[in-house]
C-alpha cells in the first residue's frame, strides 16, 4: 500500500513529463504556486467558465462546488485558477477528437497541443491559493472521464438556459 505522500510524488513527477523544463517548473511551484506545463503529451485539459460549474452544482460556495466536482467528475483531477474563474479537468489527450470538443466555446474549450497551462503545485488543496486542486489528483496518469466532464458542461448548460427562461 502507498501513502498519500508517495502518490503524491509520483503524480508530480509524472505531471513534471510535461514540463519544458523540469528544473524550472519545480523552481515555479515552490515559488509561485503554479508551472507552466505543456498539453497534448501525458494530459490535456478542459477548462470551463465558473459560471457553467456553478450552475452545474447549484451554489457557487467553493467548498459546495469542490464537494460536487469530486462527485461529478468521480474523483478525477480538476482545478481552479480563481484569477481568471476558470476550471481545468485533467483529461486524455483523445478527448479532443471528439466532435464535442473539436469546436471551442466560450464556456468550456479542449486545450490540447499549442496549449500551455499554468498548473498549481499537488499541494494546493485549498481556495485560500489563487490556483488550487479542487478535486486533487490521486495518482500519476488518472485522468477526468471526458464522459463526466461532458455531462458537467451539459448539465451547467441545461440550468443556465432554464434560469435565463425564468
Amino acid at each position: 500500500m502507498t501513502t498519500r505522500a508517495e502518490r503524491a510524488l509520483t503524480a508530480e513527477q509524472w505531471l513534471l513529463t510535461a514540463a519544458p523544463d523540469r528544473g524550472r517548473a519545480r523552481a515555479e511551484w515552490l515559488s509561485d504556486g503554479v508551472a507552466l506545463l505543456r498539453c497534448g503529451g501525458a494530459f490535456g485539459a478542459i477548462r470551463i467558465s465558473a459560471p457553467l460549474v456553478h450552475a452545474a452544482a447549484r451554489t457557487d460556495d467553493l467548498v459546495e462546488v469542490d464537494q460536487y466536482l469530486a462527485k461529478a467528475l468521480l474523483g478525477g483531477p480538476v482545478f481552479m485558477d480563481q484569477e481568471s474563474g476558470r476550471y481545468y479537468a485533467l483529461v486524455g489527450i483523445s478527448t479532443g477528437r471528439r466532435p464535442a470538443w473539436r469546436q471551442a466555446r466560450d464556456d468550456a474549450e479542449y486545450l490540447g497541443q499549442n496549449h500551455h497551462l499554468g498548473v498549481p503545485a499537488l499541494s494546493a488543496i485549498d481556495p485560500s491559493h489563487r490556483s488550487y486542486w479542487c478535486v486533487p489528483m490521486d495518482s500519476a496518469g488518472i485522468l477526468t472521464i471526458a464522459d463526466a466532464v461532458s455531462q458537467l458542461v451539459d448539465t451547467g448548460r441545461d440550468r443556465l438556459a432554464n434560469d435565463r427562461r425564468g
